[in-house]
């Protein structure tokens, strides 16, 4: 585009003005410099490219009385004088900028000379932003922006489609292209584009986005979306549990949980406790670290079974054995971190020990083993081919790998059952006996 101002002109009547119309000008434009203030007597015009009446900017003279028109040394074949003296110009280039003069002459040989001045405006080509480099480390990292445009215009800069906010704008060269910020921030993450425009074009960037990494900050556990870091969380036997490590960092950090110290074999941002038992009771830390920044962060929480957790309970099966039957006193809760156990007949005292498992997973016999008693891992004890002497109390106790004891008792009834004859049923237990006579006989 041609920007024009009106003409300081010099001349003898001090009245020619030049103004060129239109007063915007692109490059292809047409423009007519428009004369006013003519005498109207004028015998000759001649027009000039340049600063000074020299013969190397003469664009051409023109005869008012014959029309003929006379090109100049700078005439490029796009200039033509009209017969009131105004010049036109056909599809303007870069190089039509600049100072014209107009020289007339009148009847009485006098001159006189108007100055008027064309500014051709390029269509702005787009313009392109390059960076130092697109992924940096806040408080750390220098961010530098360029804009390159091979027009000289103004320059804007967008930041996320919007105008460059003003803490932003403090970075900015005199000139405007180029846009630093020391110890770039987060918040200056996102996408930056720059604009050139003058009075008749505008071209806009295309974005260059911008990552900044940070963190990890603000470590935590979670819990079902209830923050736990620093907390004790009671979990009960056999349940399940799923901490969450969860903070601020970009990118995504790197995890690794670790359970009283020893790390363990999870690299994801959650970790699942199964069948809760004393030996998973302790702390659990998630550690993090930022694979950008090379920052890590850490958050831990103790882990404990609930009060009410250690219930164990022994159970006959079959609840109701019979002499001659096998039975199997299972135990229900005992502790997944046992260590050792003993099953006494009787008191817990050793001349009653019937058998004890050792860390080793065997067991081995007692003073009191009468050699039909198995033990098993889950504590468990099968008593083999009952007979009613085995009735009465056993006693079992536990030892776990904290040096927690814990002893259990039960009452073992053993019942006896078979027909006498005819009309008669012996029914007894393990203590006496009686015969029923039956209904039907006597």
């Amino acid at each position: 585009m041609i920007s024009c101002t009106e003409p300081a002109f010099l001349s003898v009547g001090a009245e020619i003005t030049i103004t060129p119309e239109p007063a915007q000008l692109a490059e292809g434009d047409n423009v007519t410099l428009l004369v006013r203030g003519l005498s109207g007597e004028e015998l000759a015009y001649t027009w000039y490219a340049g600063p000074t009446l020299s013969l190397s900017y003469l664009v051409a003279s023109y005869i008012v009385s014959t029309g003929d028109e006379t090109p100049g040394p700078a005439h490029t074949g796009r200039e033509a004088v009209r017969p009131d003296g105004s010049l036109d110009i056909q599809g303007l280039l870069p190089r039509h900028s600049g100072t014209y003069i107009l020289q007339t002459l009148n009847r009485q040989l006098q001159t006189e000379v108007g100055y008027g001045h064309v500014q051709v405006h390029e269509i702005l080509a787009q313009p392109t932003v390059t960076a130092n480099n697109t992924e940096l480390v806040e408080r750390r990292d220098t961010l530098s922006l360029l804009c390159s445009s091979p027009s000289p215009a103004e320059v804007r800069w967008f930041f996320n489609g919007d105008a460059l906010p003003v803490a932003l704008r403090l970075g900015l060269s005199p000139d405007g292209r180029t846009l630093t910020r020391h110890g770039v921030r987060r918040e200056e993450a996102g996408a930056y584009q720059c604009e050139v425009r003058n009075p008749v074009s505008v071209s806009r960037s295309d974005p260059l986005n911008l990552t900044v990494y940070f963190g990890p900050e603000r470590v935590a556990i979670l819990q079902d979306s209830t923050t736990r870091t620093g907390c004790t969380i009671k979990v009960d036997f056999n349940t399940s549990l799923t901490l969450w490590c969860v903070s601020r960092s970009c990118p995504e950090p790197e995890y690794v949980w670790a359970f009283n110290g020893r790390a363990l074999e999870n690299g994801r941002e959650h970790l699942n406790i199964s069948g809760m038992a004393a030996a998973q009771e302790g702390t659990y830390t998630c550690i993090v670290k930022n694979p950008k920044t090379l920052l890590s962060g850490s958050a831990s929480v103790v882990v404990k079974l609930s009060a009410a957790v250690v219930s164990m309970m022994i159970v006959p099966v079959p609840t109701k054995p019979i002499e001659g039957q096998d039975v199997t006193l299972t135990v229900q809760g005992y502790p997944r971190d046992l260590l050792v156990y003993a099953w006494y007949r009787g008191l817990a005292s050793e001349p009653n020990r019937l058998l004890s498992q050792l860390p080793s997973g065997n067991w081995i016999a007692g003073p009191a083993h009468t050699g039909r008693e198995v033990g098993f891992a889950n504590c468990s004890l099968l008593v083999q081919k009952l007979n009613l002497t085995d009735a009465g109390r056993y006693t079992l106790k536990t030892v776990t790998l904290q040096g927690k004891t814990d002893t259990l008792e039960l009452e073992l009834q053993v019942s006896r059952e078979c027909a006498l004859g005819p009309g008669l049923l012996r029914s007894a237990g393990s203590r006496a006996h009686h015969l029923l006579p039956l209904p039907w006989g006597s």
